[in-house]
């Protein structure tokens, strides 16, 4: 038993041959890949337009294959067309060869400027590339490239794919690619060589024909005409006189009003390098056929000057060095930069004491006179040369960042710039001279010194009450940027206290002993004593005035009982108690109204302004509401808080009416809360009756509150609701404590503004219609990115990349008119057809030449092309030695000279070749198929890209 249980146990070693391998997995996922994008079938596109393979649009699908562990992509590539009649479509065409078959024979679209390489090497409007999924890999082995083609080869039979499908093969690089297209009996291999070195006897288009035919092997004789399509490309690197156009900055200028060699206030422009670098001609035969034309290694009648189509592109110089880019993007790297003012230029740089700060403000002050100081008269200098001292104390002997001169210009341009131009504001003149400051004098010192001398003048205004120029009178508008709002608050914080202090000087001026029982009667009981108090206060510096919020303008003890005495009359309704008090603070009587109990005219009284604010107060002020909650209590003291401004009012109100009532405030303030009717009285009169609205009667209204707890006093002796002290010195601590990171993300919007007005405004002067589509981008980005606060670094930056890319295409805008001397044109046409022209090189990738070489364009590129070969031989010694040669031969017969005319082109960079024919293969009786062959030989690379079709059932 145990010697038959040995053989028993061999049986279960059998292996399964049914079982699929990886090769059989792989050609299933392709097959299953080209199910799923139903390129099944034969699916006939109406014929290729001309230019549609530029001018279309190309899409592409992606999936991921794998054979075994070795990852692949598969993607298909397809020029979307507009859908043709379906009808008939399900029938199967068998004599109908497959659409990129017939592609291979089409003309209209040899050499496109802009396509994939599979579509210029063999004119395909749709195929399928399986390529390694990653960078690196490759295949490289012929084993693995034959395995692969014969995976296409099985994968395109079992599905009736009719679409051509490539593999990649070797280092992807070298762009090599082996593909097959099956149809009904027919079958194209796509083959290709690729060589580093050119051999000699195919580089001429006889050789290229020797090949093609033997590849073909037609047995036919003779054989049926090949037809050729040939592009010479030929590269233009030297403009020789056509020199770029920029001037470069002169740094040093510093005369006549100028900062860096540019006028102050205005932002450079334009590229420092020539941003085209090289021009492409390339001349074109597109319909030749063999025996016409003679090219060998002795002679060709290939003359560019001849040839029927030129067309024309322009290789643009890669990211140009352009001002306006680099300005902005300097500016930019500002807000990245860690340290305060201190830090940059050493801790208490500018703090003196005594005479030295009095050198400063008397320094300053002269800037701002309306009269210009010449700057050899200010005393800046002193102040300079006394910072330059701190500086010196923790910076060794260096020197402050910007000198004397520097320093004065830009302060008194800064300030005398004002009265010029007053539509600009202080903001957006302080951007543009921070970034002129970063960019050509000192950079970030440079700035950070310029920010201190800045702070130190909004202090000398606020303290001495000059207004800021060029700031819209008014609040904060919340439209600008915080800085801006910063400082219109500083201006209004200036202004209030300009006018209080006018306001005693003129009552203290104004008052005479005689005079007194007069003011009393105008200005209220016991006000003597106000002003003087008030007359100490005149002339006191900022730090005299209290910072408390408890601030009032005080009254004496009897007034104070007088206004008890109205309160308490004002509650109980009767205007006889109220004569006692005399009516304050009028400023005019309103047209119609009278009082509603005593018939008295109503006034409307002088009243205090609301506070301005600016967008980071408000934030403050509404997190601070929000925090009361929801309650009973936090909505009433929320009310309260609201209502400060509502209680001022009223308070004005009763000092300019006495003995008035709820109902005369809410007809003057709020007419919408007062309804009045006709009704008829006793006397059968229609007579108008009068009532507070539905809210007004609310239990507990914030309004009847507010009026009963309102007394009757004028608005010039109220508590002020806007504390300009106390928020000016809140304004002079932000400005103080910015850093100059901080300070170029305040300003940063301006200068972008600028940067958009500036491109703009030269874009005007070219009109080019690509550039004002992308103008109205950047406007659109901008607005969106700026809107809110603290916008990202990284949608910053591509604002400003936009703005570089618009300053590159103007700069090659005006270097291409330059080359092409689009100013020079004498007749009009001509000079509109040039600038078509250019505009075209600048928007599309290749420009047809009008006329080729016999027209206006193409005169113009000749005499470029031969100006750069006499510069190119004149450097040539042997040709300097012999001129009369040259003459001799210019002289000579006009075959030379059309032979010479040869050379007034240098060799061609590249020469492309297609050839055609539809022959029978491979037996004589076979089909008539379409064959090519494309070639491109340029001087470091060689390239055979053939399509040749069999015919797989009659061989």
């Amino acid at each position: 038993m145990a010697a038959d249980s040995e053989p028993e146990s061999e049986v279960f070693e059998i292996t399964d041959f049914t079982t699929a391998s990886e090769w059989e997995r792989f050609i299933s996922k392709v097959e299953e890949v080209l199910n799923d994008w139903k390129l099944i079938g034969n699916s006939l596109g109406k014929p290729l337009e001309k230019g549609i393979f530029t001018s279309g649009t190309w899409e592409e699908k992606s999936d991921e294959i794998s054979f075994a562990d070795f990852k692949f992509s598969i993607t298909h590539h397809y020029l979307v067309q507009d859908s043709t009649d379906k009808e008939g479509k399900d029938e199967i065409l068998e004599d109908v060869i497959p659409q990129s078959m017939q592609d291979l024979l089409c003309m209209n679209n040899d050499f496109p400027p802009r396509a994939h390489c599979l579509v210029r090497w063999y004119g395909l409007r749709e195929f399928v590339v399986i390529a390694p999924a990653a960078n690196h890999d490759a295949v490289l082995s012929e084993s693995k490239c034959n395995l692969l083609l014969s995976s296409v080869s099985i994968a395109l039979g079992n599905t009736g794919c009719q679409v051509p499908l490539f593999v990649q093969i070797h280092h992807k690089w070298r762009r090599m690619y082996v593909g097959e297209c099956q149809g009904h009996g027919v079958r194209t291999d796509f083959e290709m060589v690729h060589l580093r070195k050119v051999p000699n006897q195919y580089t001429h288009l006889s050789g290229l024909l020797d090949i093609f035919k033997s590849k073909i092997g037609c047995p036919l004789t003779p054989l049926p005409p090949v037809s050729i399509a040939i592009r010479f490309t030929y590269v233009l690197q030297d403009w020789q006189q056509y020199f770029w156009p920029q001037q470069p900055p002169d740094i040093d200028a510093l005369v006549g009003g100028e900062v860096g060699g540019l006028e102050f206030g205005k932002l450079p422009f334009g590229a420092c390098e020539d941003p085209i670098s090289e021009l492409h001609l390339a001349t074109t035969w597109p319909h030749l056929t063999e025996g016409i034309i003679v090219d060998n290694d002795v002679y060709s009648d290939l003359d560019p000057i001849q040839a029927p189509h030129w067309s024309v592109r322009v290789r643009k110089a890669e990211n140009p060095q352009c001002l306006l880019g680099d300005f902005v993007t300097e500016f930019f790297k500002i807000c990245r930069r860690k340290e305060s003012t201190d830090e940059i230029l050493g801790r208490s740089t500018f703090e003196e004491e005594g005479r030295e700060i009095a050198d400063i403000t008397h320094a300053l002050s002269k800037l701002t006179e309306p009269a210009p100081v010449p700057i050899h008269k200010l005393s800046v200098s002193n102040m300079v040369h006394t910072a330059k001292k701190k500086i010196r104390k923790h910076r060794g002997v260096e020197e402050s960042p910007l000198n004397n001169d520097v320093l004065n210009m830009i302060l008194l341009n800064l300030y005398n710039q004002f009265k010029s131009a007053p539509s600009d504001s202080l903001t957006y003149k302080l951007a543009l001279c921070l970034c002129m400051i970063n960019f050509y004098h000192g950079g970030l010192k440079g700035v950070a010194h310029l920010w201190q001398e800045f702070v130190l003048e909004m202090r000398f205004r606020w303290e001495n009450n000059f207004l800021i120029p060029g700031l819209a009178s008014g609040p904060p508008d919340l439209r600008c940027c915080l800085l801006h709002q910063k400082l219109q608050m500083l201006n209004c914080c200036i202004e209030r206290k300009k006018a209080r202090d006018e306001g005693r000087k003129t009552n203290t001026s104004d008052m005479h002993p005689g005079d007194a029982g007069k003011a009393g009667d105008q200005l209220g009981p016991d006000s003597l004593k106000d002003m003087d108090k008030e007359k100490g206060e005149v002339g006191k510096s900022w730090d005299s005035w209290s910072d408390s919020e408890e601030e009032f303008f005080e009254c004496l003890s009897d007034t104070e009982e007088l206004k008890g005495n109205g309160q308490e009359s004002a509650k109980k309704g009767g205007p006889k108690e109220m004569t006692s008090l005399k009516p304050e603070g009028r400023l005019y009587q309103h047209g119609k109204l009278t009082l509603l109990h005593n018939g008295e005219p109503l006034y409307i009284p002088v009243t205090q302004e609301p506070a301005p604010m600016t967008e980071d107060l408000l934030e403050e002020q509404s997190e601070v509401l929000a925090k009361l909650g929801t309650s009973a209590e936090g909505a009433h003291l929320r009310a309260r808080m609201q209502s400060a401004c509502l209680l001022s009012d009223m308070e004005s109100f009763k000092a300019a009416n006495p003995g008035c009532f709820l109902e005369d405030f809410v007809r003057w303030y709020s007419p919408r809360d007062y309804i009045e009717e006709e009704v008829i009285d006793e006397k059968g009169n229609m007579v108008l009756k009068g009532e507070l609205s539905a809210r007004m009667k609310i239990p507990s209204n914030m309004w009847v509150e507010a009026w009963e707890t309102a007394k009757p006093i004028p608005a010039r002796r109220q508590r002020r609701l806007f504390d300009d002290t106390r928020e000016a010195e809140k304004v002079l601590h932000y400005l103080a404590v910015q850093k100059p990171a901080d300070l170029a993300r305040h300003l940063l919007p301006c200068v972008i503004h600028a940067a958009v007005l500036k491109v703009k405004e030269e874009e005007n002067l070219e009109n080019i219609s690509s550039v004002k589509k992308i103008i109205k981008q950047i406007i659109t980005h901008s607005s969106k990115v700026l809107h809110f606060p603290n916008p990202e670094d990284k949608k910053l930056e591509e604002i400003i990349h936009q703005i570089t890319n618009v300053e590159a295409i103007i700069a090659r805008a005006r270097s291409l008119k330059a080359k092409f001397g689009t100013e020079k044109c004498e007749q009009e046409e001509e000079k509109e057809d040039l600038e078509r022209f250019v505009s075209c090189l600048l928007e599309q990738p290749e420009v047809l030449v009008t006329g080729a070489g016999r027209g206006h364009a193409g005169k113009i590129i000749h005499k470029l092309f031969v100006n750069a070969q006499r510069l190119t031989e004149s450097s040539d010694e042997a040709a300097a030695m012999a001129p009369p040669e040259e003459e001799l031969k210019r002289m000579g017969s006009p075959e030379e000279r059309r032979q010479n005319s040869v050379s007034d082109f240098p060799p061609p960079a590249g020469r492309e070749l297609i050839l055609r024919t539809t022959v029978p293969r491979p037996a004589p009786y076979s089909r008539a198929l379409p064959q090519r062959m494309y070639s491109v030989l340029t001087k470091e690379d060689f390239r055979l890209a053939g399509a040749f079709s069999s015919d797989t059932s009659f061989f």
